[in-house]
């Protein structure tokens, strides 16, 4: 996958739309795709073909890991630099590696969300 990031993009929304009661839509510019859960954001993919990335929760140490370790791996763009990270298609960059990002990103949102209003488990 290291090459094609509308393959990217793709992974990304299949693994998004697999996990329990994620909704998606457009509410900040027809070019971001935003998942939600809960009300949460926990991905947003760029429809920017010039600009091919998405853009997940991150906790900031495995962030920070992934930083250095890939060159197509930035801190999150337009948000806290600290909790979000973005991917684009590069040397490195898998569909296991992209589907586990968002996986997490959904997960961190999950946590941020009370109790009584979190998703059931499938």
């Amino acid at each position: 996958m290291s090459a094609a990031g509308d393959r990217l993009q793709d992974t990304a929304r299949r693994a998004a739309l697999a996990l329990p009661e994620v909704t998606h839509g457009y509410p900040f510019s027809p070019g971001l795709d935003v998942y939600k859960v809960a009300g949460k954001v926990f991905l947003i993919v760029t429809d920017d073909p010039d600009e091919q990335i998405i853009t997940v929760k991150s906790e900031p140490e495995y962030a920070r890991t992934l930083v250095r370790g890939y060159a197509s791996i930035t801190p999150g763009r337009y948000l806290d630099e600290r909790h979000w990270i973005s991917l684009g298609a590069g040397t490195g960059i898998t569909e296991q590696l992209v589907t586990d990002a968002v996986e997490e990103s959904y997960h961190l949102a999950v946590e941020r969300v009370p109790q009584r209003d979190r998703p059931e488990a499938r």
